[in-house]
């Protein structure tokens, strides 16, 4: 046994957007580079996908929209995270919106966004070289 568990990715789909195909096929990716995977569904609030990432104790959050609302809802989760102390839960995104909206969304504390086309492996070499397993809770 390595001593440490394999990294907890939630995978949520913010919002009103119901297209989820992109979404399913990072989760399904994420399994299958070794990660523990909760994929939330379309249509969550940001408070269900923080209180969801909380109760599953996950590591990282990847956030997926298509529906241009990334302005408000990416920003949201990282407001609940910080009220929740759980700051520590990376944030990454992916989906469909305005490329110069790249640098806002890192600056509210988005760590990495992943265009359209970006390659599987290379989004999973990412999570693998930047997330580490969180401390455990102290009870």
């Amino acid at each position: 046994m390595s001593g440490q568990r394999r990294l907890r990715i939630l995978v949520a789909k913010p919002g009103l957007d119901g297209h989820d195909r992109g979404a399913r096929v990072i989760a399904r990716a994420f399994r299958d580079a070794g990660f523990e995977v909760v994929y939330t569904g379309c249509h969550q609030t940001p408070e269900q996908i923080v209180n969801t990432a909380i109760q599953e104790d996950v590591d990282m959050i990847g956030l997926s929209i298509l529906s241009g609302a990334h302005t408000y809802s990416f920003p949201r989760v990282m407001e609940l995270l910080k009220e929740q102390n759980a700051e520590d839960i990376v944030v990454v995104g992916g989906g469909i919106f305005p490329l110069e909206d790249i640098p806002w969304l890192k600056s509210v504390g988005i760590k990495e966004i992943f265009k359209p086309g970006a390659r599987l492996q290379d989004i999973s070499d990412w999570v693998k070289t930047n997330v580490k397993p969180r401390q455990a809770m102290v009870a």
